[in-house]
């Protein structure tokens, strides 16, 4: 992203250079304006007994102890599309009966997020799994809608199979961008509820939200007209 300078509608100059010239396809230009991933804070290493480890910067503001550090388990997993998505399971309450999968906001990856995590679970005595987009964290390929789309899909398929959590205990949690891959799963899949924190209309109104028409390029078009059946909580 190029430096502040004098601004327009909310961009600097040199913004709105990076933005429509580098290079000048509708399509990257709205995923430039909908994807911030930011510089990775944290790693996954995997020893000779295929025991995979997170190892977290000092950019990942970790608030626990090692204990709690070694409690979180991850591991990486491959989308449709073929990028590595990394994943991670926060056991905060392990007699619980449901499991949020929680697709995070924008400009953070699982290793910022992790603190969060223990902290949201042990609070709802709740589990919480979650993932990295494409391009965020260490997982694999570049953000773009499609992507976004199959790596939920991954996540969904190792908490189901690796882990044996049933729809009806799994709770969708979007926030911000993260509404996006959240309603299409739960329109093709039952769950036993969606939570949509701060969702958006689509990609081209984050940047300019006095936009009043859906163009051609703009990312996520369809994202407002997914309809989503979920059941009540029991």
């Amino acid at each position: 992203m190029p430096e502040q300078g004098p601004r327009m509608n909310g961009f600097s100059l040199g913004e709105l250079c990076w933005l429509f010239c580098c290079p000048p396809c509708p399509s990257r230009i709205a995923a430039k304006l909908a994807f911030l991933p930011p510089q990775p804070t944290y790693s996954m290493h995997t020893d000779a007994d295929g025991a995979t480890t997170l190892h977290l910067t000092e950019r990942a503001d970790w608030q626990y102890s090692q204990r709690e550090l070694d409690a979180v388990e991850v591991l990486s997993t491959r989308s449709s599309r073929g990028n590595r998505v990394c994943c991670m399971f926060v056991r905060c309450a392990p007699n619980s009966r449901y499991t949020l999968l929680f697709s995070h906001g924008n400009a953070v990856d699982l290793g910022q997020m992790c603190s969060f995590y223990i902290g949201l679970g042990s609070r709802i005595n709740c589990n919480v799994f979650s993932y990295d987009y494409s391009g965020y964290g260490a997982s694999g390929g570049r953000p773009s809608e499609k992507n976004l789309y199959a790596d939920i899909e991954a996540a969904w398929q190792v908490l189901r199979n690796k882990y044996g959590v049933a729809p009806e205990n799994i709770i969708l949690y979007g926030q911000s961008i993260g509404t996006v891959p959240t309603v299409d799963l739960a329109s093709r899949y039952e769950c036993a509820a969606v939570i949509l924190h701060s969702p958006l209309m689509s990609g081209l109104r984050v940047a300019f939200p006095d936009t009043r028409k859906t163009y051609c390029f703009d990312a996520f078009p369809r994202y407002q007209h997914h309809t989503v059946t979920a059941r009540t909580l029991r």
